[in-house]
C-alpha cells in the first residue's frame, strides 16, 4: 500500500483534524503572579473546597455570607465507615497553623499525624501551591 494511496490520505486527514480540534480546547491560561488568585483558583476551581465547607442557600447556591464558613454535609455513605459529617470551617484557617496547614496540604497529615476522615481527601499539593492556598484562605479572615 502506498502513502499516496486515497484512504492512507483520508484517514492521515481524518487523523490531523481530530488532532487540531483537541488542541483547539486545550488554551494555556494566564497565571497570575499574584498567590492570592492562584490559591483561590486551586480552591474553588481544582479541590472545589467550597462544595463541603460552604453552606448553600433555600436555592442551591453557596451563601456567599459564610464562604468556606464550614458547614453540615448533605449527603452521607451507604455503608457504615468512619466520617466526619461537619466540614469545619476553613476560611481564615482557624483551626491549624500555617506550618500545620503546609504540612496537611503537601502530605495529607493533620497534626500528630492523623488522617482526615472521609470524604476529606489527603491532598499532595506541591510546596508553591499549598503556600498559594494558605494565602488565598487567610486572605478570607
Amino acid at each position: 500500500m502506498k502513502l499516496s494511496s486515497p484512504s492512507i490520505r483520508v484517514a492521515l486527514a481524518a487523523l490531523f483534524f481530530l488532532v487540531l480540534v483537541l488542541m483547539s480546547g486545550c488554551k494555556p491560561q494566564s497565571v497570575s503572579a499574584d498567590p492570592v488568585v492562584r490559591g483561590a483558583h486551586l480552591v474553588t476551581k481544582v479541590a472545589m473546597c467550597q462544595d463541603c465547607h460552604s453552606p448553600r442557600l433555600a436555592d442551591g447556591q453557596f451563601d456567599p455570607e459564610n464562604w468556606l464558613a464550614g458547614s453540615p454535609l448533605g449527603f452521607q455513605p451507604l455503608m457504615e465507615m468512619p466520617w466526619s459529617p461537619v466540614a469545619p470551617p476553613i476560611a481564615g484557617l482557624p483551626t491549624l497553623t500555617d506550618e500545620e496547614a503546609f504540612t496537611f496540604l503537601t502530605t495529607g497529615a493533620l497534626p500528630e499525624g492523623r488522617r482526615p476522615l472521609p470524604p476529606m481527601p489527603e491532598y499532595r499539593f506541591a510546596p508553591d501551591e499549598a503556600n498559594d492556598v494558605i494565602a488565598y484562605l487567610k486572605s478570607l479572615e
